[in-house]
């Protein structure tokens, strides 16, 4: 439980001071953490289209970046580093206004200077739509005063306990 309030958290960080993620990401909810995973819903708005009427590939681009962010949260990261790689795969269409996009990502290693995520995005029919990846620079975030970490490795081994 930790870590969803400590995710949660870190995107109304994202909300209140981001210029992006306020603005396209609006209807993002964050429906499950644990430490190195993340479970988030996005209500598809007009906004998140192309001119095709389905889920913009910006917007998923967009989506792969926040969730490798918030994946690093769940490993207990405040300030959660800086980009040095995005991929996204596209593979079926994400939905159209009005229906929900669900998207689980996943912290593969999380080191002292890099991490490594994915995350993959499911329509509502349940068919994979876009699989993705996101290498941060986390080197300068273990610096920062607010971080987790420990709480959220305790957290982890709780977790595996159970």
């Amino acid at each position: 439980m930790a870590s969803l309030k400590f995710v949660s958290s870190v995107w109304q960080s994202f909300r209140a001071s981001s210029g992006l993620e306020p603005r396209l990401l609006d209807t993002l909810r964050i429906s499950a953490a644990r430490p190195g995973t993340v479970n988030f819903e996005l209500d598809i708005q007009k906004h998140h289209t192309n001119r095709l009427g389905t889920v913009h590939g910006g917007t998923i681009a967009a989506m792969v970046d926040l969730g490798g962010s918030l994946a690093v949260a769940s490993r207990g990261l405040n300030a959660t580093g800086v980009s040095t790689d995005l991929n996204v795969t596209y593979m079926n269409p994400g939905g159209n206004v009005g229906d929900t996009l669900r998207v689980e990502v996943t912290c593969d290693k999380f080191g002292k200077t890099m991490a490594y995520t994915s995350i993959k995005f499911v329509n509502g029919k349940g068919m994979l739509v876009a699989r993705g990846s996101h290498t941060k620079y986390v080197a300068i975030a273990w610096k920062d005063k607010d971080k987790k970490v420990e709480e959220m490795k305790d957290e982890a081994s709780q977790t595996a306990d159970a």
